[in-house]
């Protein structure tokens, strides 16, 4: 099998992601999510509890993807309650 020079960065390495700490929902490209972080590149943040917020957020991020805020944020693991795909959510 041939490598390239990021298989080392997992299978999520490049994919648009939801990374859910419970009072933030941050969308954005994956770069890592081994170690102590999730990594991830231009990323959006949705902050707050309310349900409906929360999902009209992540409906408008999957139909239209996010405008970039940040470049880079490193989450702790010890914050994410759940990490999934954003194409996992459907329309």
């Amino acid at each position: 099998m041939e490598r390239t020079f990021h298989e080392d960065r997992g299978e999520l390495h490049g994919i648009t992601v939801v990374v859910d700490t419970g009072d933030e929902l941050w969308v954005g490209r994956c770069d890592t999510a081994e170690g102590d972080h999730v990594v991830l590149k231009d990323a959006d943040v949705h902050r707050g509890v309310d349900p409906v917020g929360r999902e009209e957020y992540l409906r408008k991020a999957a139909d239209l993807g996010v405008w970039k805020k940040h470049d880079r944020v490193a989450i702790p693991h010890a914050r994410v309650r759940t990490l999934r795909r954003l194409g996992e959510l459907g329309s």
